[in-house]
C-alpha cells in the first residue's frame, strides 16, 4: 500500500474548469461546476512526497458533502476512491502523477443526479483528513444523463445563460414588450439563490430530507414558486395591487438584481406583480441550472373555484362586473421550467409550467407547479402539479350573467375562446415574440380541443341561454390612444335579422388593473340609450374619454374596460361586448453621446415628452445594465415637469468589459409609470 502523500495546496484549475462547464459568467473567485461531467484539479505535494503514487493501490478515498448535516444515506456525503478511470453515473474519480511537477491531477466526475449546492471536497488517507477546497454544483442542461438537459446549443444558450429577456403584457389585441436583466451572473447572486433554497420552511423542518431532494429539478422548482412570493414564508417579494405605500412600484423594477440584493440584506421586498414574480423565478432558475423562460398569457383565467374549469362572469344591470372568485386577468405570466418527468412518465417530459405569483394555495402553502406542459394540452389533470387550475388559466369556458331586477341570475353568453389567447414568449437568439398557444392547447373549437375539455353540450348550453343570433354587438376604438388625450369608443350594434329590434343599450368605461380586477376609482364613462334598430340597420352609442375623467383612475397599466349590453326587449335576450383597451405610451428617446469605451465614461441622453394636460412630479430616469452599470441601477432625479413639456436628463456610465451589451432605461413619476425602453451599446476595447 503506498504511504500518505503530504498535500502542500490544491488548486481548483478555476478557469480552465469554467470555460468547459460554460460557468465562466459567475466569475473567477471560486469553482461552479456543472454537474454529471468531470472536472480537474490538481494537487501540489510537499517536496519529497512519495512520486511513486500508484491510484489503484493508494488509500486515497475523496470525500464531498453538502447541506448541514451531511450523510450518506442522503446522498449529501459520498466517499469514493480513485480508479483508471471516471464514471458517467456515479461520483468517480481518476488520477495522473507528474514526479518532475510534484503534482498529482485529479479528475472527479459528479452523478448527473446529485443534489445541487454548495460541497466542501475533502481527502482521507489513512484517516488523515485534509480539505481540498470548496465548489457549488448546479444541475447541467449540457449533460446528457440531467434531468434538464437540452439537446440544441442555441436554446441551452437561450434558457440558461441569457442576461437580457423580453417580457410582454398588455392585452392580445395590443401586446407591448419590454426588456428585463435577469443577471443571473451578477456578483453575489447565485449565493442568494442558494439562500434562498436554505430559506424554505422544508429546509427548517427537515434540512436532510431538503439537500438531498435538491438533486430532483422537480423539488427545486416547486420550492422556487413558493420561495419567490413571501405569502406564507420568508420569500423574496411581497405582492400588491393597489397600494404602494412604504415600497417600490413594481412597474418600477429593470432587472431581479436589485430584487435579490434587497431580499438578502433585509426580507421580503415590496413590491412584485406577476411579471415580477415570472421574471425572478427565471433568474434563479438559470442561476441553479435549470433552463427557464418567461411566459404570457393573455386573457388569462382565474378559476376561483378550481375543476369546474369555467369562467363564470357576473354583471349588474348596467354591464358593470359584479366582483367574484372567478375572473379573467387581460394577461398573466409565469415560468416554463425544462426538464424530465419521471414521477409522470417519459411522455409528460419537457417544459414544465410554474407560477410563483401567489393565487391560490396549493398543498396548503401559495405556489403553484410545475405541471407538464403536455398534460396541460391534453386534459391529464389527474398529473401533479396543479394541473386544473393552469388548464384553465388557458381553456376554461367562460360563461356571462346578467343580475335581474328580483336578484335573479340568467345565463346570455357564454364563449369557448375568451381564455388563452396569444400566449408569448421570447424566441431563441431574437428579440422576437413567438406565440407558442398551440404548446399549450388545440386550436380553439377543434375535435381535438372540444375532445379534451370534454365540453360535448356546448352547443345545447348556447342555445338555452337565449342568444339571438340576428343581433350583433361591437365594441369599436379610436386611433392614438395615447394617455392624456381625449377619445371617443363606440358601441355599435347592428341588425341582421328581418324584424324591427327594440333595444336598450348599455354601455360603460371602468378602469381596470391588468389582472382583470376594478381599480380604485373605477368608473371612467358611462351611456344608456333605447333605440329602434330596424332590420340591417346599425346604431351606435359613444362614451368620450376625457383626461379629466380617466386620468384619475386608471393605474400605471393604463388599462381601460369597455362592456356593452343590449337587450332585445322583444325576446328577453340579452347580448354582451367587452373589450380591454390600453393606452398608448409616450416615446422613449435613448441616445448615446459619441462610442462606449471600456473603462471610460460614457453619457446617455434620456428625453420623454410629457403627453398629459397637467405637471408630472417625481420624475426619474434609471438605466441598467450588465458590463456597463455593474449590474446595478442608476437613477437621475429631475423633479418636476410641465404639462406637454420634455422630461430630459444625461446619465453617465463607465462600462466594464467590451462586446455587445443592453442598456434598460425606466422612466417613474407620480402619474406616468412603466415607461421602458432599451438600446444596444457595443462597447469598444481599450
Amino acid at each position: 500500500m503506498s504511504e500518505v502523500l503530504g498535500i502542500e495546496r490544491c488548486d481548483l484549475d478555476i478557469s480552465s474548469n469554467h470555460s468547459s462547464h460554460h460557468t465562466q459568467l459567475y466569475g473567477g473567485k471560486r469553482l461552479v461546476i456543472r454537474r454529471g461531467q468531470p472536472f480537474n484539479i490538481i494537487i501540489h505535494l510537499t517536496p519529497g512526497s512519495n512520486t511513486d503514487f500508484k491510484p489503484g493501490q493508494s488509500s486515497f478515498t475523496l470525500i464531498v458533502e453538502t447541506g448541514p448535516l451531511p450523510r450518506e444515506e442522503s446522498d449529501t456525503k459520498v466517499l469514493f476512491c480513485l480508479h483508471d478511470s471516471t464514471s458517467e453515473t456515479e461520483w468517480s474519480a481518476s488520477a495522473a502523477n507528474d514526479p518532475s511537477e510534484n503534482t498529482l491531477t485529479v479528475s472527479l466526475n459528479s452523478s448527473p443526479d446529485a443534489p445541487i449546492g454548495l460541497y466542501s471536497l475533502s481527502v482521507d488517507q489513512k484517516g488523515q483528513k485534509t480539505s481540498l477546497g470548496q465548489f457549488i454544483l448546479l444541475f447541467n442542461a449540457w449533460c446528457r444523463r440531467d434531468a434538464v438537459y437540452m439537446n440544441d446549443e442555441r436554446r441551452r444558450q437561450e434558457y440558461v445563460l441569457a442576461q437580457y429577456g423580453v417580457l410582454y403584457q398588455g392585452t392580445y389585441t395590443r401586446i407591448t414588450q419590454f426588456p428585463w436583466n435577469f443577471g443571473q451572473f451578477q456578483a453575489g447572486i447565485l449565493d442568494i439563490c442558494l439562500k434562498i433554497l436554505d430559506n424554505n420552511p422544508e429546509y427548517f423542518y427537515d434540512a436532510d430530507k431538503d439537500c438531498s431532494a435538491r438533486g430532483n429539478p422537480v423539488y427545486v422548482t416547486r420550492v422556487l414558486s413558493a420561495m419567490i412570493n413571501s405569502d406564507d414564508d420568508r420569500g423574496v417579494l411581497v405582492g400588491e395591487w393597489e397600494d404602494y405605500t412604504g415600497g417600490v412600484h413594481p412597474s418600477t423594477w429593470l432587472g431581479s438584481g436589485d430584487i435579490l440584493r434587497q431580499w438578502a440584506q433585509s426580507g421580503p421586498v415590496h413590491y412584485g406583480q406577476c411579471w415580477v414574480f415570472a421574471a425572478v423565478g427565471c433568474t434563479v432558475s438559470r442561476a441553479l441550472g435549470i433552463p427557464c423562460r418567461v411566459v404570457t398569457n393573455f386573457a388569462s383565467g382565474h378559476d376561483g373555484q378550481p375543476g369546474d374549469l369555467v369562467i363564470e362572469r357576473l354583471f349588474d344591470e348596467d354591464g358593470k362586473r359584479i366582483i367574484d372568485k372567478d375572473s379573467i386577468w387581460n394577461f398573466h405570466v409565469w415560468v416554463d421550467s425544462w426538464m424530465t418527468r419521471p414521477d409522470l412518465g417519459q411522455r409528460f417530459n419537457g417544459w414544465q409550467i410554474s407560477d410563483p405569483t401567489p393565487q391560490e394555495t396549493s398543498e396548503g402553502i401559495f405556489c403553484c407547479g410545475p405541471a407538464s406542459l403536455k398534460a396541460i394540452k391534453e386534459g391529464e389533470l389527474t398529473r401533479k402539479y396543479d394541473a386544473p387550475f393552469i388548464f384553465a388559466e388557458v381553456n376554461a369556458d367562460v360563461v356571462d350573467k346578467l343580475r335581474q331586477p328580483n336578484g335573479e341570475f340568467v345565463r346570455f353568453n357564454e364563449s369557448i375562446t375568451s381564455v388563452g389567447r396569444f400566449i408569448s414568449t421570447k424566441a431563441v437568439g431574437s428579440y422576437m415574440r413567438r406565440d407558442i398557444t398551440h404548446h399549450y392547447k388545440y386550436a380553439e373549437g377543434s375535435e381535438d380541443e372540444r375532445r379534451v375539455y370534454q365540453k360535448a353540450q356546448h352547443h345545447n348550453k348556447l342555445r338555452e341561454s337565449g342568444k339571438e343570433p340576428g343581433l350583433n354587438l361591437e365594441i369599436k376604438l379610436s386611433d392614438n390612444m395615447i394617455v392624456g388625450s381625449n377619445f371617443e369608443v363606440f358601441a355599435i350594434l347592428t341588425n341582421d335579422s328581418m324584424d324591427v329590434k327594440d333595444c336598450k343599450i348599455r354601455f360603460s368605461a371602468t378602469a381596470v388593473v391588468y389582472n382583470g380586477r376594478l381599480a380604485a376609482g373605477d368608473s371612467c364613462g358611462f351611456a344608456s340609450i333605447e333605440v329602434e334598430v330596424p332590420p340591417g340597420e346599425e346604431r351606435r352609442l359613444s362614451i368620450k374619454l376625457e383626461y379629466d375623467s380617466y386620468g384619475a383612475a386608471i393605474t400605471s397599466d393604463r388599462m381601460i374596460r369597455l362592456s356593452a349590453v343590449v337587450l332585445d326587449k322583444q325576446l328577453r335576450a340579452f347580448h354582451k361586448s367587452e373589450k380591454t383597451l390600453v393606452l398608448d405610451e409616450p416615446e422613449l428617446v435613448i441616445k448615446l453621446e459619441g462610442e462606449a469605451t471600456v473603462n471610460q465614461p460614457v453619457t446617455v441622453q434620456l428625453t420623454l415628452l410629457n403627453p398629459l394636460p397637467e405637471p408630472l412630479q417625481d420624475c426619474s430616469f434609471t438605466i441598467e445594465g450588465n458590463n456597463l452599470t455593474d449590474g446595478k441601477p442608476i437613477t437621475a432625479k429631475i423633479g418636476a415637469v410641465g404639462a406637454a413639456q420634455e422630461a430630459k436628463a444625461r446619465i453617465e456610465f463607465i462600462p466594464s468589459s467590451s462586446g455587445s451589451n443592453v442598456l434598460l432605461v425606466n422612466f417613474d413619476s407620480d402619474k406616468l409609470k412603466k415607461i421602458r425602453g432599451y438600446i444596444i451599446v457595443v462597447v469598444r476595447g481599450e
